[in-house]
């Protein structure tokens, strides 16, 4: 259904430009966006590739061990009944650093192997954990100390000080994180009642 909607769409942008003599802008805008796309991706690989080695460098220095235990209690706190020795808490630590660090791409496989080993640990089936849940949440909406990627566009596009939005991002992050986090220990408390 969504392919014809989207198929629909095209179309009808397509027959709209011809009819008001926008087809030169349409056919320009075919042209130059593929250019533009490769460039920006090149432009946010290389920002990208620049911060992994630091997370690189970062992990081989034993700075993200560290960084792990000092959020460890607040790890301990939210996801109750885990082993602080066991791999899921080892890699959970681990996601939530590369997310404060703001390399979404590192924090990626974390999130999964953490996934995995909650599954193993909490022999939770085919539903998730609460503290699966609660790992998806954080995940999505981490606290960001360094928005790596949003700068690097910025950077990018020509912005003069494209740190300027770190204070803005560091709050909109503890807003969402404590929003999503809260929705998660509600519906859970909920769910549980209803059992």
């Amino acid at each position: 259904m969504i392919d014809y909607i989207l198929a629909g769409v095209i179309a009808v942008s397509c027959i709209y430009g011809f009819i008001n003599g926008g087809a030169d802008a349409a056919s320009n805008a075919v042209l130059t966006s593929g250019q533009t796309a490769v460039t920006l991706t090149l432009s946010i690989l290389g920002a990208m590739a620049t911060w992994g080695g630091v997370m690189k460098l970062a992990e081989k220095s034993g700075l993200t061990d560290k960084i792990s235990r000092l959020i460890s209690p607040v790890i301990n706190f939210i996801f109750r009944g885990l082993d602080k020795n066991s791999k899921a808490f080892k890699a959970i630590a681990m996601n939530i650093t590369a997310n404060l660090l703001g390399l979404g791409n590192a924090a990626t496989p974390l999130g999964i192997e953490a996934m995995k080993e909650l599954k193993k640990e909490e022999s939770c089936g085919d539903v998730a954990s609460r503290n699966m849940v609660l790992l998806t949440v954080i995940n999505t909406s981490s606290i960001e100390l360094i928005p790596s990627t949003v700068v690097a566009l910025r950077l990018t596009y020509g912005s003069k000080s494209p740190m300027d939005i770190l204070p803005c991002v560091l709050m909109v992050s503890i807003l969402s994180l404590t929003a999503a986090v809260t929705c998660a220990y509600t519906f859970d408390v909920m769910g549980r009642r209803k059992k």
